[in-house]
């Protein structure tokens, strides 16, 4: 039999036979249906592969994580013993500031006993100083000028000088018949010429005789000074 004439058999089968046509669908769609299966077996069984995979990385994963959680117990353990060494530290912190502040008490009181030291020396050196500067000035005065300075002490009753009873010096130096009263400092204020005025009135209330001429000698005199002794006659030297 010839394959056109099997078709046309074929095909007029499937027209008039329903129970045939039925068969031969029931056989496409199962042999259809067989080769998906086929196809999804292999699917299912590359899911079961992975899935296998995937279930031994997560294993190992369970074993790090299991791991990491006896190095975190042994970090909070270490942290726990830390924080015990710290509070430990903060205490002897705390005893170590409460001693450098009684520390610190004990040097102020050093260093104001020093300081007191160091004024009343620093007050000793300038009196001495200041002597030493007068004496050196009497010298070039005597010297330059020819003047031959000595020292006039005398007991100031009545306070003229500086208010209370106390005793007064002052230099004098006599040249031609001329009598001059001269004060020597290193620095001097407008105060300080007021008070050497003074001193010449007292000089002539002793002594019965009045200075021709009143002289301050000094290396730096004060404008209100210098203003001073203009109103009161007192001659200022500072070119020394």
């Amino acid at each position: 039999m010839e394959v056109a004439e099997l078709k046309s058999k074929i095909l007029k089968l499937l027209k008039e036979d329903e129970e045939f046509r039925y068969a031969v669908a029931g056989l496409i769609g199962l042999e259809e249906i067989l080769k998906r299966l086929d196809k999804h077996e292999e699917v299912i069984e590359e899911i079961l592969k992975r899935l296998d995979s995937h279930e031994e990385v997560i294993k190992e994963m369970l074993k790090r994580f299991d791991h990491h959680e006896e190095v975190l117990q042994e970090i909070l353990k270490r942290l726990d013993r830390h924080e015990e060494v710290i509070k430990e530290v903060l205490k002897r912190l705390d005893r170590h500031e409460e001693e450098l502040i009684e520390l610190r008490k004990d040097m102020n009181k050093g260093f104001e006993l020093v300081n007191r030291h160091i004024s009343a020396l620093g007050a000793r050196w300038g009196l001495m100083a200041e002597e030493a500067f007068r004496e050196g000035l009497r010298g070039v005065l005597e010297k330059e000028l020819g003047l031959k300075v000595e020292k006039w002490v005398t007991y100031d009753e009545r306070g003229v000088v500086f208010g209370y009873p106390s005793e007064v010096e002052v230099d004098i130096a006599i040249k031609d018949g001329k009598l001059t009263l001269i004060e020597v400092s290193s620095h001097v204020r407008a105060s300080d010429v007021y008070q050497f005025k003074r001193k010449a009135e007292l000089y002539k209330e002793k002594t019965g005789r009045e200075p021709e001429r009143l002289i301050i000698v000094t290396p730096y005199a004060e404008e209100k000074a210098i203003e001073a002794s203009k109103k009161l006659g007192v001659e200022i030297y500072t070119k020394i």
